[in-house]
């Protein structure tokens, strides 16, 4: 993050890009899951008290329009701050000027246990033995997106494949939104994958996943969004396959999409027969 006198700096372009960017490292750091090296540290100055101060940066923008101002201004009276809200309000508003949108993995549903006097994860909960193994993922943002969804439904684990894309890629982490380095990763073939857990793929052709009947434990493979899941997978899941109906033209998800889908119907089968 960088020092609120060093933006007055920058020239208008690149403070605004600069702006956006350190709102969006606040947001994670206030929700507690600030990637790693991005955490707030300037000790001499509180939290609160920076975002008062770039805030103020950001209202002497000239394209800054007087109904977002007063938003802004708004936020920054009220008694207590809201941290939160107020580096969302702000970001959104720069992000309108700039020309760009927020990402898709902005939607925070429910967060986790935290502990609200330091905002900090306290524990993550999740369902023993439930596990996805992603096959020949290329694309980072793709992998990230399987992450996010794997941690915020309560994947045991995730396994990726020899040449799956680096996780630790700038890209993947940031759509993770700090859920690669929470949850953590195996690089396996499929060869080594446990042999304990019952394995099925997520694939056209297979059972429709309204009928399928999802293990209490076990390892979902996902592949390639180009190929699917590879014929020697398809072989490794003797469990069996189940797949997504769909009626459109096209009749393709994205994988993350797909993987989503998937694990919401895991958890609501697993919810359901512990009833």
């Amino acid at each position: 993050m960088i020092e609120p006198g060093k933006l007055f700096q920058l020239e208008s372009g690149h403070q605004r890009r600069k702006l956006a960017l350190t709102f969006g490292a606040l947001e994670r750091d206030i929700k507690g899951i600030a990637e790693k090296g991005m955490e707030y540290s300037f000790k001499e100055m509180p939290r609160p008290e920076y975002i008062i101060k770039i805030c103020k940066v950001l209202l002497k923008d000239p394209k800054i329009d007087d109904a977002a101002k007063n938003e802004i201004q708004t936020l920054l009276d009220e008694k207590p701050l809201d941290e939160l809200r107020l580096c969302n309000t702000a970001r959104n508003h720069l992000l309108r000027i700039i020309g760009t949108f927020p990402a898709e993995w902005d939607l925070i549903i429910a967060p986790h246990n935290q502990d609200a006097t330091k905002g900090t994860v306290l524990e993550r909960n999740y369902y023993k033995g439930v596990c996805v193994y992603a096959e020949d993922i290329r694309s980072p943002f793709n992998l990230g997106s399987i992450f996010r969804t794997a941690e915020g439904l309560g994947a045991d684990k995730v396994y990726i494949s020899p040449f799956c894309v680096d996780p630790e890629q700038p890209r993947a982490v940031r759509s993770g939104m700090g859920c690669i380095e929470t949850m953590g990763y195996e690089r396996l073939s499929l060869d080594n994958l446990p042999k304990s857990l019952p394995v099925f793929a997520l694939e056209t052709g297979g059972t429709d996943i309204n009928d399928f009947v999802f293990p209490k434990e076990g390892i979902c493979i996902i592949g390639s969004e180009e190929l699917g899941v590879s014929p020697q997978a398809l072989k490794a899941a003797t469990y069996g396959t189940v797949t997504i109906p769909m009626k459109g033209l096209k009749a393709s998800l994205n994988v993350g999409v797909a993987f989503g889908i998937l694990m919401q119907k895991w958890i609501e089968s697993i919810n359901n027969s512990e009833k």
